[in-house]
């Protein structure tokens, strides 16, 4: 692969223009020397009538550089194949590339700040698919200060879908709360006895999932919760936390777990300690080949996640028309051959077509008109996405996406789980 660098443009090199576009572009210039139709409001840093530039800051480095690495290839794969074609149809009649810069954070918030400082110095139109809630979190005030969109990132953080906290924001996948609710309310129909141990990191991220699974089980009397503990996102290790809760005797266990090392570790010694319940996952840590595979998974009665996006690697979507288009996208525009492990690399593919959807109904080439046309759209089923799930950006505390689908792992990859097993 060839996008684990430190400061790259990955798709969208745009060919000088001709003198004769430059002396119409000279007639129809604004004051400020803007490019754009010359009828409306001054063009946005970014943006000219030749192509629009995205940047990205992500973790291409380091412990989370799998899944951060995948950000930035679904965005490019999906835009370069746009490109290709001949760019994207803007609202206001101009046809433009995409193009993208990526930055490497190595998942550290200071470096994460600095690049988006960066992209301000660089002239980036909006950020966008970014992995990690402390990350984005790093530069949130700084994007709303300097008015740069900070949209379609990789938090399930609910601060980002905050309409008033957060005006230049918006973020992608499910908040926390919506996958913790989906998993607990598939617990809650079980007609046994459960006993749940739970383990999440302590920052807003595992607090969101445990609130949101303490909702959904609220009044059920089949469900106990019998030990709770916390790891910190720093933790190289936490055999001592899943020792003390192996001692509970739970038959669930709710793993509301960030870190692909650490997941990989605790399935190990889970087993190695006897203690064999059943799993849930968040769905940026349940990859069957990256995290499942290696973890044995397949000791466990049941390992559930939820998701939105097709698994390329199941046989369930083997001739699947959308799947075959994204390899094949993945392979010639994101110089990314091999079958993707992380649902990343889809998510990202959508947030391409969620923009370019924004892209067409934008009428005015400034992040104001941007925000206004990505915040207009309802029931849209970008590729990849699963039945029964959908883009929706017109609700205020929502993300992007907040429809999932529960299910467990068949020891390949997922299949629907209607109930707990």
């Amino acid at each position: 692969m060839n996008i684990s660098r430190k400061h790259s443009r990955a798709v969208g090199i745009v060919a000088a223009a001709s003198a004769l576009a430059l002396v119409v572009a000279g007639c129809s210039a604004r004051d400020d020397g803007g490019d754009g139709d010359g009828d409306g409001a001054a063009s946005s840093p970014g943006i000219t009538d030749d192509s629009i530039t995205l940047g990205i800051t992500t973790p291409l480095s380091g412990a989370t550089a799998g899944p951060g690495t995948c950000t930035v290839a679904g965005v490019t794969a999906y835009f370069g194949a746009v490109n290709a074609a001949g760019g994207v149809e803007f609202g206001d009649g101009v046809t433009r590339t995409v193009e993208i810069e990526t930055y490497d954070d190595a998942y550290d918030p200071q470096q994460s700040l600095a690049n988006f400082q960066q992209m301000v110095a660089d002239d980036v139109f909006a950020v966008t698919a970014g992995l990690g809630t402390p990350t984005n979190r790093a530069f949130r005030e700084a994007a709303i200060d300097e008015k740069v969109p900070q949209v379609l990132v990789m938090t399930g953080d609910p601060l980002f879908s905050d309409r008033e906290e957060s005006p230049w924001q918006l973020g992608f996948v499910p908040i926390y709360q919506n996958e913790g609710a989906a998993f607990g309310e598939l617990l809650a129909t079980s007609t046994e006895e459960h006993k749940v141990a739970i383990l999440s990191q302590n920052d807003d991220y595992g607090e969101g999932y445990v609130e949101g699974f303490k909702e959904a089980i609220e009044g059920a009397d089949n469900i106990e919760i019998v030990g709770e503990l916390t790891y910190e996102a720093t933790d190289t290790s936490v055999d001592a936390q899943l020792t003390e809760l192996a001692g509970t005797g739970a038959d669930v266990f709710f793993n509301a777990m960030s870190i692909t090392p650490l997941v990989i570790s605790s399935l190990q010694k889970t087993q190695e300690l006897g203690w064999l319940p059943s799993w849930f996952l968040p769905s940026n840590t349940s990859s069957p080949t990256a995290i499942l595979q290696p973890g044995n998974a397949t000791a466990f009665p049941g390992v559930y996640s939820v998701s939105f996006s097709k698994a390329p690697a199941s046989p369930a979507f083997a001739e699947d028309e959308d799947v075959q288009t994204f390899l094949s996208d993945l392979a010639e525009y994101a110089d990314y051959p091999d079958m993707p492990a992380f649902p990343h690399c889809m998510w990202s593919y959508m947030v391409g077509a969620t923009l370019e959807q924004a892209f067409q109904n934008m009428t005015e080439p400034t992040r104001e008109n941007f925000l206004a046309a990505l915040n207009d759209i309802s029931d849209f089923q970008a590729p990849l996405m699963l039945d029964g799930t959908y883009v929706d950006t017109t609700v205020d505390g929502q993300p992007a996406v907040s429809t999932v689908i529960v299910q467990k792992y068949n020891g390949t990859g997922y299949s629907n789980a209607e109930t707990f097993e």
